[in-house]
């Protein structure tokens, strides 16, 4: 006499949790490793086609949608951290690198130059933004200069912000960023994706517009926390030397702060 074998409904339920687990895993593993090799090796060509660029460039040409156009440092992250930085921020741009986001400045301009990347899987170029400190250093070459941004303080009081900035902004900087029109622009913060005005010359303000007398910028920007969308990390820092480049191969001091 043949047996029947009965199936109970949380039999039914341990066995599709674990397929979702083991879902997930797959899933977790295709995005923290695979997509790094395959975020490594555009990038790296990335690399060797901006060095031709720069080698015999196209007089008066802006980039173009994954272009790459210049290339990043952040010293306090180590002597290896370096990207191109690509035209564009949808994501077959970011999949290459950071990306600019079009229509903010460019490097060492007036204004805001304003950079998305990930943080996780793809490169995972800004996977360590949340350790920056105020006054770390972000370099940024492009063909003919570096030019040097600080990290902006982190609080919100002017004394405390002029402390901060003490270390590395100049005098007159450092009062517009304690207590004058930057006061109100944090080294970092936590926002919501839908705060595009973070990027604008002024960030927070709802003006596209470079005013003049404004300072120079670089925003970088990236998903928070780490494996989720829910939110976005803000990174400001202030542009405080521009450097042009030099034959002999010269570095800016800043890039000697390796941690």
């Amino acid at each position: 006499m043949a047996m029947t074998t009965r199936v109970s409904v949380s039999q039914v339920i341990g066995e599709l949790l674990l397929t979702v687990g083991v879902l997930l895993l797959l899933f977790a593993f295709y995005e923290s490793y695979w997509t790094n090799i395959e975020a490594g090796h555009k990038q790296d060509e990335a690399q060797a086609r901006l060095e031709a660029a720069w080698v015999n460039p196209r007089q008066n040409a802006a980039p173009q949608l994954g272009d790459a156009f210049a290339k990043m440092y952040i010293p306090a992250f180590g002597q290896d951290y370096q990207f191109a930085i690509v035209e564009g921020v949808q994501e077959a741009q970011l999949l290459t690198g950071p990306g600019h986001y079009p229509g903010t400045q460019l490097p060492g301009e007036d204004g805001n130059f304003a950079v998305a990347g990930h943080r996780v899987g793809k490169g995972a170029p800004f996977n360590d933004l949340g350790a920056l400190q105020a006054c770390d250093a972000i370099v940024v070459e492009t063909q003919r200069e570096w030019v040097t941004y600080r990290v902006l303080p982190m609080s919100l009081d002017p004394g405390e912000r002029r402390g901060e900035g003490a270390g590395c902004l100049p005098g007159q900087l450092n009062e517009r960023v304690a207590a004058k029109d930057y006061a109100g622009v944090q080294g970092r913060q936590i926002t919501v994706p839908g705060d595009i005005n973070v990027v604008n010359p002024m960030p927070g303000a709802r003006s596209t517009k470079v005013a003049p007398g404004m300072e120079g910028l670089i925003t970088l920007t990236t998903c928070h926390p780490q494996f989720s969308n829910a939110q976005r990390m803000i990174i400001h820092a202030v542009r405080t030397e521009v450097m042009p480049k030099d034959p002999a191969g010269a570095l800016p001091p800043a890039m000697k702060e390796v941690k």
